[in-house]
């Protein structure tokens, strides 16, 4: 199987969900950084204009959104299982409400001293203006819905080390972004917002302690050649029962729902309960298949 290559950078917290799993199923796979900020030339080209992080690349293949790149590693790694119950419910909360209080909490102590390049490009992929004194103002309700999340994590551990047991899951890897994040940023709010929930604190040091996996650099131009010199190998085909009446070989355009609603254009070679893949010709990496989550993105045609 072709390398499993990582396109991030070390202080997204979306990334380290990806880099976490990877950790957890001891995979190898190779750390291509992209910049903080647009421009991204090295990354657009292989997405057709989706610029969030991260993005995982196997071969031709393009994953965009941690989502499907996290069910992605479990399909082509399935020992041992993460996936459990309600998982990928747990996970989408906490990528949305739970992120949007940390964004808050964070940004509220550090905004200011945020360049202003990082302020501009975070207002083109919202859509919103970038509002430190806003954030601020928000902060000691954010704070409290924070640590409501993060008690619900604490109660969750009251049986096993895990929230998936006795070994680690998805919901682990969902929650642990959020923790990462504000105890990285700030680590006076962390601790303030965690003082008494002692099961929280213990569970942060065993996941910790599960690492990244095995990690070597990749020249993202290497990156750029490995593409064009492979072949789209992901599931295609659009499923029978599908109800929303698309074929594969439409001519569709792929938005997320949320923020950085840049659209990418394509033609629809995969469609199935959970997955969006479009077929596109990438510049300097000739044909690929991009491939989206179907929950937070929205699928029409040209």
């Amino acid at each position: 199987m072709p390398e499993l290559i990582l396109h991030h950078y070390d202080t997204s917290p979306f990334s380290e969900k990806v880099r976490l799993m990877l950790g957890i199923k001891g995979l190898a796979w190779r750390s291509v950084i992209q910049p903080v900020i647009m421009p991204k030339p090295h990354l657009i080209p292989l997405t057709g204009g989706y610029r969030r992080i991260p993005v995982m690349q196997i071969g031709a293949d393009i994953y965009c959104d941690s989502q499907v790149i996290l069910a992605e590693i479990e399909r082509r790694f399935p020992d041992p299982p993460t996936v459990r119950g309600a998982d990928w419910a747990v996970n989408l909360w906490a990528d949305r409400l739970w992120f949007q209080a940390s964004v808050a909490v964070i940004f509220a102590e550090i905004g200011d001293a945020i360049p202003k390049a990082f302020a501009d490009d975070r207002e083109k992929l919202s859509g919103r203006p970038f509002d430190v004194n806003a954030m601020k103002a928000a902060a000691p309700l954010m704070r409290n819905q924070w640590r409501a999340y993060a008690a619900w994590i604490d109660a969750g551990l009251k049986d096993a080390d895990f929230l998936g047991g006795a070994a680690p899951g998805l919901s682990d890897v969902a929650a642990w972004m959020n923790v990462w994040w504000l105890a990285g940023a700030s680590a006076r709010s962390f601790d303030d917002l965690t003082a008494d929930l002692t099961r929280l604190r213990a569970w942060r040091e065993r996941v910790r302690s599960l690492g990244h996996g095995r990690r070597s650099e990749l020249d993202p131009a290497e990156a750029t050649e490995i593409a064009r010199a492979s072949a789209p190998a992901g599931r295609t085909g659009v499923d029978i029962d599908d109800p929303s009446g698309f074929v594969a070989g439409d001519a569709v355009v792929v938005q997320a729902d949320d923020y950085g609603r840049d659209p990418i254009e394509g033609v629809l070679a995969g469609l199935t309960h959970d997955r969006i893949v479009i077929a596109r010709d990438a510049s300097d990496a000739g044909a690929v298949h991009v491939h989206f989550p179907r929950a937070g993105y929205v699928l029409a045609r040209r």
